[in-house]
């Protein structure tokens, strides 16, 4: 019995051991007991320390607080301070640093602790002090919203720079430059009127734009949401051709909506009103391709010419006969007109002004109908009824090599950056890279041929023969991890016809179709009573969700 009593107390006295060498490691700051040990050591040597003996023979460490001989070490202390000050800057540098080389471990914390402190700066609170208030609104302007919410919390003087600085309006700007979502709805929330003041005394105090920030973010939001449930608000133009029906084509701005006939017209409409202002006539047949810019329009036929008239008069200034059957598709830019047609040629145009239009290369290729053309600096793109879509060099006309793919005769295509998006009568869209040639993903849900393709840095937009317009998640498309029933945002059914043309932005599509009108798709301004629904039972819209 004593024996086990004795062998009781041992294992309580080598477990309480075994405690306090795991308590002491933690107080003296070390990362394991071997470091431990060394700092142990290195207190003993201490005349501070005392080290007692435990009736195991174990040791025990108790640090003093009080300092044996007062006096002597205070005249010390006085004595290396008067000389230390005395010392050059590297001299006391050198000093410091060989005397902290000789202490402990703990000690180096306690010394950490002390310093960290005085080594942190509020700058943005020293350099208006010194008369540098613009630097420092200059380096908090580079914050994004959360930021700056967390900067204007850490003092009044933060606060006080990021007011009298404007930043929030300053945020705001940069936003509006940079992304064209915040530019379009400056304009059409009427806020653009308040950006851009020289002088501070021109508009609202940064409290105002630090109230509507939130207010954008909210409309930004609603116009996401708006476009993957499908709430928009709808308005019809009736074309009422006279003779056959159907709008091939389009393009609209903010004033205006410039429509091309099958009944061979030109017709430019008022895009608030919807009224029409114009009507211009001279094509043959119908006008199945146009473009403007500020000066001109250009317009392709299945009479086989371009015709360019002046954007402001409707006045023909120039008649291009080249192509020898339907003109189907054209694209100017800078100075260069690339047309394509049925008689299976590509036409590359030097532009130098309305009137002064000369033909530069005829590019053969193709061999069938050449149904669609884009081209950047780099790259002409051309799709055909052949099912290949062939690259061109735009500076030299040099073909460069052909898309493979499509099962059956290419009808739309667009290209941007190293994308091509090709959409074909075997019902699919393909999305390529053009540099390699390969094609990225297989896009499908059309029923029928699809007709007409656009695409921005998030969406693809498609309008078919079956009279619907699908939206499509462009950077989910481009992630091959992304399943295929993810693809499709929403499907849109209003048209009862087929759809020919289609174009959009960040907050509307426009199309039109083979039943003689033109819709506008506003993701924009829902009303209220659309927020929450999905179909509307007043209307005859029809969602179909994939």
């Amino acid at each position: 019995a004593e024996r086990d009593s004795i062998l009781k107390e041992k294992k309580r006295i080598n477990y309480c051991c075994g405690l306090s060498c795991i308590l002491m490691s933690l107080w003296l700051g070390c990362a394991n007991l071997v470091e431990s040990m060394c700092a142990l050591s290195c207190l003993q040597s201490m005349p501070s320390v005392r080290c007692l003996q435990i009736s195991n023979g174990t040791s025990s460490v108790i640090v003093s607080r009080k300092r044996p001989s007062e006096g002597n070490y205070q005249k010390e202390k006085d004595l290396c301070i008067k000389y230390f000050d005395q010392w050059s800057e590297s001299d006391q540098v050198e000093f410091v640093e060989h005397l902290i080389s000789r202490m402990c471990h703990y000690q180096h914390g306690h010394i950490n602790s002390y310093l960290k402190p005085m080594l942190q700066r509020d700058f943005i609170t020293a350099l208006p002090e010194q008369g540098l208030d613009h630097i420092a609104e200059n380096i908090l302007s580079y914050l994004d919203a959360r930021s700056l919410c967390a900067a204007e919390l850490v003092c009044k003087e933060w606060q006080r720079v990021i007011s009298e600085g404007m930043l929030w309006k300053k945020l705001i700007e940069r936003m509006v430059r940079t992304d064209p979502l915040w530019k379009g709805l400056s304009e059409r929330r009427g806020w653009d009127q308040y950006l851009f003041k020289n002088r501070p005394t021109d508009g609202p105090p940064n409290s105002f734009y630090r109230s509507l920030y939130p207010k954008i973010i909210q409309d930004i939001e609603t116009i996401e949401s708006n476009w993957r449930c499908g709430r928009h608000n709808l308005q019809r133009i009736q074309c009422r051709s006279e003779n056959s029906k159907g709008v091939y084509c389009l393009q609209y701005d903010d004033e205006k909506i410039i429509s091309g006939l099958r009944d061979n017209s030109i017709k430019i409409w008022d895009k608030s009103s919807l009224e029409c202002l114009k009507v211009l006539t001279g094509h043959t047949g119908s006008v199945l391709c146009l473009q403007y810019d500020e000066r001109v329009i250009v317009t392709g036929s299945s009479d086989s010419t371009v015709r360019v008239w002046d954007v402001n008069t409707g006045e023909v200034l120039n008649t291009l006969i080249h192509h020898n059957e339907a003109v189907l598709h054209l694209r100017f830019s800078n100075g260069l007109m690339v047309t394509c047609s049925k008689d299976r040629s590509i036409a590359v145009w030097d532009m130098a002004s309305a009137t002064d239009i000369t033909l530069r290369r005829v590019l053969v290729g193709h061999r069938a109908a050449v149904n669609v053309v884009d081209f950047d600096d780099k790259y002409i793109v051309s799709a055909s009824g052949d099912r290949t879509i062939k690259v061109w060099s735009t500076s030299t006309c040099e073909f460069v090599r052909t898309l493979n793919g499509h099962k059956r005769g290419i009808a739309c295509l667009q290209y941007r950056d190293r994308l091509v998006v090709s959409g074909s009568s075997d019902n699919t869209i393909r999305l390529w890279d053009i540099e390699c040639g390969a094609c990225l993903r297989v896009l499908e849900g059309h029923e029928e041929l699809v007709r007409c393709i656009r695409f921005d840095n998030k969406r693809i937009v498609s309008g078919a023969y079956d009279g619907k317009i699908k939206v499509w998640d462009l950077q989910a498309a481009l992630d091959p991890r992304a399943p295929a029933s993810t693809l499709c945002l929403r499907t849109l059914v209003e048209h009862s016809g087929r759809v020919f043309r289609l174009q959009f932005d960040e907050f509307q599509i426009i199309s039109s179709s083979h039943d003689d009108t033109i819709l506008i798709w506003d993701f924009l301004n829902v009303p209220p009573s659309a927020q929450n629904e999905t179909r509307s039972p007043s209307r005859t819209y029809t969602y179909i969700s994939r």
